[in-house]
């Protein structure tokens, strides 16, 4: 596919483009909205059936519908594009800030993370789709997620029955604040320490006591000793909590640790250090419960995804600009599928950055080109 012809394409349709993301950032669609993210998502059928593409929905009681709208051509690729429906904004932000634009910045809530991103994955197929271009394909998927700001859980599910019949995965996150595109991510999830000791008073016989607070410190060093045990990994005891009033030797103690790796081969080694740490008892008289574990996979730089961000390079500079790949702590789809099996590039949305603040926000003039290069990068990847 030629660069010019492609932004050629765009180029008159991003008034177009503007006016339907205003329309898309204006839905309340918090994740816990299940009438919200299912009304953005008839926006989508709407959109989807006035060009007759395949649908196929995954309905969950509480979370909104996952979508996967399918256009199909004459060849052998199969790709999938994702996108999410949810927001992090509760009911009445979206009207509290509509989407306004400031020069080149477009500011609303979700225009970032995932709007601009989901409206790229349309306009880039429909381009494909206008253009002729479609003898390379024999299906381009675009999942619209319901619950990718939560638990994935039906995300997830839909991920699961159509990857074996794809090819590779392009995440239309947001391109980093500069252009950058993602080539890893870390993975990580929660575990929680619970100590539970002896209250005794503290002042007249504070030796009958076994103190869970005391316990939970050496527990706390110990897990940040375990910061770099393997590369990049990193352990942060970020909430702690114990005891009632001072006068009291604390009988319970509890503390939530975040943990990241970048290496999906480290995730067992991890886990076995800190369940180590917790099976130790410092404080005589104490007891600890460890629970919760790493639940999202790492999205580690393969050489497949390596040779994919080379292309996707090779396609921007066809189209008059460059990008780097980045390796970045936060989680994403691309997780999944990176766990699925499926080369993945994630950060392939429009530039933008202040996710899930009232800063949030796209550049306009890297609308046509972002959705340019995924139009490209699909037909050459």
């Amino acid at each position: 596919m030629d660069a010019q012809t492609l932004v050629r394409y765009l180029t008159p349709r991003l008034p177009a483009y503007l006016h339907e993301l205003t329309e898309l950032c204006g839905i309340e669609c918090p994740s816990e909205s299940k009438v919200g993210v299912d009304v953005a998502g008839a926006w989508v059928l709407d959109w989807a059936a006035s060009r007759h593409w395949e649908v196929r929905q995954w309905p969950d009681a509480s979370a909104g519908t996952t979508i996967a709208l399918t256009l199909h051509g004459t060849g052998t690729a199969r790709i999938i594009l994702a996108a999410h429906l949810d927001t992090v904004y509760p009911v009445g932000i979206a009207a509290e800030r509509p989407v306004r634009i400031d020069g080149n910045i477009l500011y609303g809530p979700g225009s970032a993370d995932n709007k601009s991103g989901l409206l790229s994955g349309l306009y880039a197929m429909a381009a494909l789709q206008d253009l002729g271009a479609l003898d390379t394909f024999a299906a381009i998927t675009l999942i619209c997620g319901g619950d990718e700001e939560t638990d994935m859980r039906v995300s997830r599910q839909c991920f699961a029955d159509l990857a074996a019949h794809h090819d590779l995965a392009l995440v239309l996150e947001a391109g980093r604040e500069n252009g950058d595109i993602v080539s890893a991510r870390k993975g990580g999830g929660n575990f929680w320490f619970t100590v539970t000791g002896k209250a005794a008073h503290a002042g007249v016989e504070p030796h009958k006591g076994a103190n869970a607070i005391v316990e939970l410190a050496h527990h706390s060093i110990a897990l940040h000793a375990l910061n770099g045990m393997r590369p990049g990994a990193t352990l942060n005891v970020g909430v702690v909590n114990g005891g009632t009033v001072s006068n009291s030797v604390p009988d319970q103690a509890q503390a939530k640790i975040d943990v990241r790796i970048t290496d999906p081969a480290d995730r067992q080694a991890v886990t076995d250090a800190i369940l180590a740490i917790g099976a130790r008892t410092t404080v005589a008289g104490t007891s600890t419960v460890v629970s919760g574990g790493i639940s999202t996979p790492a999205m580690a730089c393969t050489p497949q995804i390596a040779r994919l961000a080379t292309v996707a390079k090779e396609c921007a500079e066809q189209l008059g600009f460059s990008i780097n790949d980045a390796h970045t702590g936060g989680m994403s789809y691309a997780n999944y599928f990176a766990e699925l099996g499926l080369p993945v590039l994630d950060g392939l949305g429009p530039v933008g950055g202040n996710d899930h603040s009232p800063g949030e926000y796209i550049l306009v003039d890297s609308i046509v080109p972002r959705t340019a290069l995924l139009a490209m990068l699909m037909t050459k990847a």
